[in-house]
């Protein structure tokens, strides 16, 4: 299944310029409001399985917004790709590196980014939203607690995220927009195979990261597992599994993003974001 924010309402996608309206379809048993869909996964799976994709209507890429608007938890987690610690100077870590991205920052898959001051670079994620509760979960059932896998950007200004002493991490990614979401949530078994895709992202058409999430330090089950043995994830949560090489700050010269460029973010088997950046934030 494929689920989406389509002007504002919960839809199921099943083509890519088509979509199911959950509400209308299910006659007001689901609620049109998406965030809430992930507290009832596996109803609105089997929902799913059951509508008439001849009853799809057309949608428009500009309809698309944020498919998880409002989760109550947002972990983040940093140096997750062995070539990215590399770039940054940093041992591959033995225990994830995690911090947040409050939710303000969220944004859907298209638009226009303010830029602020500093420099602003880029990090295409795979993002894995929680469809059950997870609480001292084990590997092996850590894909069993993911409702579904998103496209993510972790948008970071680097000045702001080397001050003080000691990183600040979640203000340097928590400025407006800098959370990008989005087209659709993809459940995993849409996916040939979930725990090897392809990800990656271009500014102005020029390939800057490319990667794979085989190559992920830590799991997408064992981040359930380990973050799951700390705290509760609970449904409509999110984990920005980390970034590969390639980021602005890795390179010789450094590279920053600019007012009137865009950046494009995909991941094989999910979507693709389109963003365009202003300068005055």
């Amino acid at each position: 299944m494929r689920l989406a924010d389509i002007n504002g309402r919960a839809a199921v996608v099943t083509a890519p310029d088509r979509a199911v309206d959950l509400a209308d379809a299910s006659g007001g048993a689901f609620s049109p409001d998406i965030q809430l869909a992930y507290e009832r996964w596996d109803e609105v799976t089997a929902f799913a399985a059951t509508l008439d994709a001849t009853k799809a209507a057309l949608v428009a890429p500009g309809d698309f917004g944020n498919p998880v608007p409002r989760p109550r938890q947002i972990f983040a987690i940093g140096l997750n790709y062995a070539d990215h610690a590399r770039e940054s100077n940093l041992a591959v870590p033995d225990e994830p590196t995690v911090f947040t991205k409050f939710v303000t920052c969220l944004t859907g898959p298209t638009g226009e980014i303010a830029l602020p001051a500093g420099d602003v670079d880029w990090e295409v994620e795979l993002v894995a939203v929680i469809g059950r509760r997870a609480e001292h979960v084990g590997v092996a059932d850590g894909w069993d607690h993911v409702a579904g896998l998103t496209v993510g950007q972790d948008l970071s200004e680097r000045i702001l995220q080397r001050s003080g002493p000691a990183p600040q991490f979640s203000l340097a990614k928590s400025h407006p927009g800098f959370g990008p979401l989005g087209p659709v949530v993809v459940t995993p078994d849409e996916l040939p195979d979930r725990d090897d895709v392809e990800l990656g992202c271009l500014v102005d058409g020029e390939q800057m990261q490319k990667g794979r999430t085989s190559d992920l330090v830590f799991s997408v089950p064992e981040l359930v597992s380990r973050l799951s043995a700390i705290t509760p994830l609970l449904p409509g949560d999110v984990i920005f599994t980390g970034t590969p090489s390639g980021v602005g700050m890795g390179r010789t010269p450094q590279r920053f993003l600019k007012p009137g460029q865009e950046l494009v973010t995909y991941i094989e088997g999910i979507g693709t974001m389109r963003h365009t950046f202003a300068g005055g934030a």
